[in-house]
């Protein structure tokens, strides 16, 4: 990584799946529920409806809350928290690209502030940043019923695309950082990389390069343990 770069107060902006951990989180997050939770599994087939409406509409967001309500709408905070003490452990044992955790290394020990910023939801995302030392972590967050359980569709916008470009332009605004590092791996991350000083690709295709000199391609394949 490079070292040319103004030390004290950058930001360090680090994607999620598929740039941290070596794949998706969320499905792997529903099914660990659902495991634990046999009898709910036949609740995947509500979310068959919704898959069939994102792939007319492309409306990831849609499709997420629709997914999440389908298959754990009902279920309490405590629920929801036991599960994710379950599952946040196991991305961090066998998840994880061991080049992301000495990134994000680096950045910490240049005293660069780090923030997490991932499509997928806050029942774990927060748990993950935490658990890797980040200081702010901004992601999509689901809405929850006046009894206290789950509803499951989102509360906020996705986090994805330009609404993480939004995210980024207002933590520039508030912050005014000498320099701004950002990492993603797809398409949908290049409108927050350009954004930033230096932008990074996480084993994307050339063509996505093609179209943003600027960003610099990343070849992470290590398996790491935070």
């Amino acid at each position: 990584m490079p070292h040319d770069a103004a030390v004290g107060t950058a930001l360090a902006v680090f994607d999620l799946d598929g740039t941290i951990t070596r794949h998706d989180t969320l499905m792997p997050f529903v099914l660990g529920c659902l495991w634990r939770m046999p009898w709910r599994l036949p609740r995947l087939a509500l979310a068959l409806s919704p898959a069939l409406r994102y792939l007319i509409d492309r409306d990831r967001g849609r499709f997420k809350g629709a997914l999440l309500r389908a298959t754990l709408g009902g279920l309490t905070r405590r629920d929801l928290e036991r599960s994710a003490a379950r599952f946040v452990p196991k991305v961090l044992r066998s998840g994880l690209y061991a080049e992301a955790l000495r990134a994000i290394g680096e950045h910490r020990s240049r005293g660069d502030r780090l923030v997490l910023m991932s499509a997928s939801v806050d029942l774990y995302v927060p748990l993950i940043g935490r658990a890797l030392g980040f200081e702010q972590t901004l992601c999509s967050r689901v809405q929850w019923r006046s009894d206290g359980r789950l509803d499951g569709r989102l509360a906020t916008a996705n986090c994805r695309g330009e609404e993480k470009r939004r995210c980024l332009q207002a933590l520039i605004a508030r912050e005014a950082p000498r320099c701004v590092y950002a990492y993603g791996n797809s398409g949908s991350d290049l409108p927050h990389l350009r954004l930033a000083h230096k932008g990074y690709l996480v084993n994307a295709p050339a063509r996505l390069l093609a179209s943003s000199p600027s960003v610099e391609a990343l070849r992470w394949s290590r398996r790491g343990v935070a």
